[in-house]
């Protein structure tokens, strides 16, 4: 089975490009999501004992959680150090059973691929891309957004130029749903040409 890592900067259209894949029939495994679930399960007890009062009802309320980690970068290496783990784990088990299978690809969803070293957890990466005055526009249009979140967000992701240097594909959804669907299906097809995506004989979608 081929690992696909897709990546991109904030704004970029990466989810709705992972949704693509999915939709194509490619198994894809959502970091985000899986912090999602994390923060409801197994990683908030952890969470809550490194940062205490930061869970309501045993789930990780992100607000509190934020309060005591953004601005200050010791504290978020804890956090990382709590959750990337489960996060890597929760996907390796994804490809397990996806591999098991024998489905030809998956994908996974790795916001930070490039900054916490997730290269060598897969086989080939696409970033995705857009023209810096659309990503501009579609961050700051999101609820609570400011020039200097955005600023300090940036600073700590690899540039764009960056990763399209370091990567086997490029989708740029500067052009468009359409152009990025024909982006995905071609990526697709040259990884595996015609073979038969997840379809009926895929493990239930769990992750």
């Amino acid at each position: 089975m081929i690992v696909l890592g897709l990546t991109g900067s904030i704004g970029m259209g990466k989810s709705a490009t992972a949704k693509m894949f999915a939709e194509a029939g490619v198994p894809v495994h959502d970091s985000d999501e899986a912090v999602h679930r994390l923060y409801a399960g197994k990683a908030a007890p952890l969470i809550e004992a490194a940062f205490p009062g930061v869970t309501v009802a045993g789930v990780v309320d992100r607000t509190k959680l934020g309060g005591k980690v953004l601005g200050d970068p010791a504290a978020l290496k804890r956090l990382e150090a709590i959750v990337h783990p489960l996060v890597r784990a929760d996907a390796d088990a994804f490809l397990e059973r996806y591999r098991a299978a024998g489905v030809p690809l998956a994908v996974l969803d790795i916001p930070l691929l490039f900054e916490t070293g997730g290269r060598d957890r897969v086989d080939k990466v696409v970033v995705v891309s857009a023209a810096p005055e659309i990503q501009r526009e579609r961050v700051l249009a999101r609820p609570g957004m400011s020039e200097d979140k955005l600023a300090a967000i940036l600073a700590r992701q690899v540039p764009d130029a960056e990763k399209k240097r370091l990567t086997d594909f490029v989708i740029d959804t500067s052009r468009g749903f359409d152009a990025a669907r024909a982006d995905v299906a071609s990526i697709i097809h040259r990884l595996i040409g015609d073979a038969a995506l997840a379809g009926d004989k895929a493990p239930p979608s769990r992750r």
